[in-house]
């Protein structure tokens, strides 16, 4: 029997292993504008975007002070945060340069979406994009989906700022 996931499914949260709350919590919240929701006692901390009740929780339960997963393991390969404007990423991406952060790993620009991917401070990997309107998307001759990797211009990216 076939099954199709409904179309309007999203996917609600991450919830992140890492090893320092306040480090995580300076990181999401004070560099990328987090709003911190709650803590749950010590151990973990629950933020969001907009009010909502969250989009990312972070948790010590298992990982307080330990060193980063290997990287040829097994798990989660990052974290993807969408933007609703281009001028947003570009307004992000300043704020990563202006702080000198020097976890950026990329910046790609992938057709129907242009993206910056950096570590937190636990390595995990997060991706920072905006997606094209759908009228954008790159398509070939027979209307299919062409999705690329590509180098982002970040300088064009960042003229949005003007």
């Amino acid at each position: 029997m076939s099954y199709s996931i409904p179309s309007q499914t999203r996917v609600g949260h991450v919830h992140l292993k890492v090893s320092d709350l306040q480090r995580s919590l300076d990181f999401y919240c004070g560099l990328l504008g987090f709003e911190l929701v709650m803590k749950y006692g010590a151990q973990a901390a629950f933020i969001s975007a907009g009010g909502y009740h969250h989009h990312i929780g972070l948790n010590t339960w298992h990982s307080l002070g330990s060193e980063p997963a290997p990287d040829r393991y097994p798990g989660l390969y990052h974290t993807a945060i969408v933007y609703p404007q281009r001028k947003d990423l570009a307004a992000i991406l300043k704020r990563l340069l202006d702080a000198s952060y020097q976890q950026i790993t990329g910046a790609s620009d992938h057709g129907v979406s242009e993206a910056i991917y950096l570590n937190d401070p636990d390595l995990n990997g997060v991706e920072l994009y905006w997606d094209r309107p759908r009228e954008f998307w790159p398509t070939d001759e027979t209307g299919s989906l062409t999705m690329y990797t590509r180098r982002l211009d970040t300088d064009n990216l960042l003229a949005e700022l003007q």
